[in-house]
Parts: structure tokens; C-alpha cells; sequence
């Protein structure tokens, strides 16, 4: 049998701040987690650098435009597979520090909300994954595992 290399699935996340507070999106009709707030976030397409995926989509969900020398990354978070159909996945949660245009629901079919939130003050219907990797990166950590 040949050698067959290991795949994971690459999702990539926004920290959008304003002063002590976050950006925020309640997801709907997706199909996972929908109801719950998450970062603005999405899958790489392939074909392309991490940094053009988290453009492309902060454009699309947020309909902001923002500058990719302004996103860093902060934290790397390796999940084991949530159940036997999952994948394993790569995280990639990134401060965006600079953008020009006003955050707005794009998609109101995959978003229902957007709220800032006090960034010390994480909401109890966040994500887990998602409060997880906020803590870890506001305790200085650069990876995260979840679920190993």
C-alpha cells in the first residue's frame, strides 16, 4: 500500500480588539454550533497562505477589509478529531490589528449577531474551543492542545 501523508483541516480566526473588547459573531443556520458565539473564522480554501484565508474571509463574513501586514498570529491550537467523522485540526487564531471599513454581518445566513464583548469577560455561550484558545493567548501561550 502506498504511503499515504497525514491531513488535517486548517481553520483561521480573527481577534478584532477595540480597547479591552472583542469582536464577536453568533453563528446560525451552518449547522455546527450554530446559537453559539464564535471569532470570525473559516477554512483555507487551499491554494492559499493563512494570512489570505483570514483576509478573504473577514471580508466575506464582516465585510471589512483588512490589512494582512497587520495580522499577526497569536496562538496555534491542535485539536484532536471531535468524533470518528471529524478530522483532525490546525487553528490558527491571528490579531488583526488594522482594517478600514465597520465590521457588519455579511452573511446573515451564517450570522445572526455581532457584539463586542469585554475581552476578561468571555460569555458562557462562547464556543468552547474558541474560549479556550482566548485564555491560553491572554496567559502568553503560543500553543494550545485540545483534546489529546
Amino acid at each position: 500500500m502506498p504511503f499515504q501523508p497525514f491531513r488535517a483541516a486548517v481553520a483561521v480566526y480573527g481577534i478584532l480588539r477595540d480597547q479591552q473588547r472583542l469582536l464577536v459573531m453568533r453563528r446560525t443556520g451552518t449547522g455546527y454550533r450554530d446559537g453559539q458565539l464564535s471569532l470570525p473564522a473559516g477554512h483555507l480554501d487551499g491554494g492559499e497562505d493563512a494570512v489570505t484565508g483570514l483576509v478573504r474571509e473577514l471580508q466575506e463574513e464582516l465585510g471589512i477589509e483588512a490589512d494582512p501586514t497587520s495580522c499577526h498570529l497569536a496562538l496555534v491550537m491542535h485539536s484532536a478529531p471531535e468524533d470518528v467523522d471529524d478530522s483532525e485540526y490546525l487553528h490558527l487564531y491571528f490579531f488583526v490589528d488594522s482594517w478600514d471599513g465597520e465590521p457588519r454581518i455579511a452573511e446573515p445566513d451564517k450570522c445572526s449577531e455581532l457584539r463586542w464583548i469585554d475581552d476578561e469577560m468571555l460569555p458562557a455561550d462562547l464556543v468552547d474551543y474558541v474560549g479556550e484558545a482566548l485564555g491560553a493567548i491572554s496567559r502568553g501561550e503560543r500553543l494550545a492542545l485540545r483534546g489529546w
